[in-house]
């Protein structure tokens, strides 16, 4: 649960102090995920399914240090300006994340299951030699997040089908030759609202615009400074307890990479430093519930939410990107960007 204090506004949206509001309901463990039956805009929320078992690891796969116990050991690591040996695995790591993402998102379909989507991931990144990073990632059960229309982000693939203009974020994450590569995108499926291809339209551009200005010398909060602004010309809100993080022979790392404006934020990039970029932008208001699998977050107005993420390094030219592609999956119809 995003928790917040007392004093601060409730988690759902209501703007009523959290004292006020839900603390009490939390406290009992009464919060859970919305009713199924229930309908918003014509819609049944999405509802958790049935989990089939973690997937296997062959043994030949180099593990990372909390495959087997769930516990990361990283805390407090910071990026750092990398070496040329771990630049180089950090390009190969986000090379076999981007051919895994594709891999997922070719077989985004209507009736597709989003357990099925776990398992072509799965499969993926090990026939590449690599190690699903998401598995048994302080305990996350699954081998990528699958987040399904108000899901903003860690959503668990289960048993529930890919319906009709749903909109869907796959995030895949991989380890290999002791690096992580991290990259999602969110797609359609069949026919979708405009108003989800909107925000989703508006996602990629967050994303692609924080990437615009990372260069050495660059503060991060200039990241947030332009997504943010360029989300609420749409009328969309960043979604603000996650961000972007560094990466590397870890996971997740410092920096903390906010995709709204702080201007107390004074960190400075370097070149060599390898994070990621990852808005997670909402149709509707700020507030956010977790379901009672303690990693599901939706919007606590059931309003769409959208996410798009790369790796990159900073490099003397600006900006590399380690997990980039053709144009993102959304946008092969055809269609055209926002103006």
């Amino acid at each position: 649960m995003i928790v917040p204090g007392r004093n601060e506004l409730c988690w759902c949206g209501s703007g009523k102090k959290y004292k006020r509001c839900h603390l009490r309901s939390d406290q009992k463990g009464e919060t859970v995920p919305p009713d199924a039956n229930e309908l918003v805009a014509g819609k049944a929320p999405v509802g958790p399914g049935t989990l089939s078992l973690p997937r296997r690891v062959p043994d030949h796969i180099f593990l990372p240090e909390y495959a087997i116990t769930g516990k990361t050991g990283n805390s407090g690591k910071s990026c750092k300006k990398e070496s040329d040996d771990e630049i180089s695995r950090m390009r190969r790591a986000g090379g076999v994340a981007r051919k895994v993402l594709d891999s997922v998102l070719a077989a985004v379909e209507l009736g597709v299951s989003t357990d099925a989507l776990d398992e072509i991931a799965h499969e993926a990144a090990i026939a590449h030699g690599a190690y699903p990073s998401p598995l048994n990632y302080m305990g996350f059960p699954k081998s990528i997040c699958t987040s399904v229309n108000e899901v903003i982000l860690h959503g668990i693939p289960d048993s529930r089908k890919l319906q009709n203009g749903d909109i869907i974020n796959c995030d895949v994450t991989v380890y290999i030759d002791g690096m992580h590569g991290d990259c999602s995108e969110t797609v359609l499926v069949g026919d979708v609202t405009e108003e989800a291809f909107s925000l989703v339209q508006c996602t990629w551009e967050c994303l692609m615009k924080g990437i615009d200005v990372v260069r050495p010398g660059q503060r991060f909060n200039e990241i947030g400074r332009v997504i943010e602004a360029h989300a609420a010309k749409y009328g969309y809100v960043v979604f603000r307890p996650y961000g972007g993080h560094g990466i590397g022979e870890h996971f997740h790392m410092f920096p903390f990479v906010a995709h709204s404006y702080d201007p107390e934020n004074k960190a400075v990039m370097e070149e060599g430093m390898t994070f990621t970029i990852e808005p997670m932008i909402n149709c509707g208001g700020h507030g956010a519930r977790v379901w009672n699998d303690n990693w599901t977050t939706v919007t606590a107005d059931l309003a769409l939410s959208a996410q798009f993420e790369h790796t990159i390094l900073v490099n003397s030219g600006g900006v590399e990107i380690l997990t980039g592609g053709l144009e993102p999956w959304f946008l092969r119809d055809g269609k055209r960007r926002l103006e």
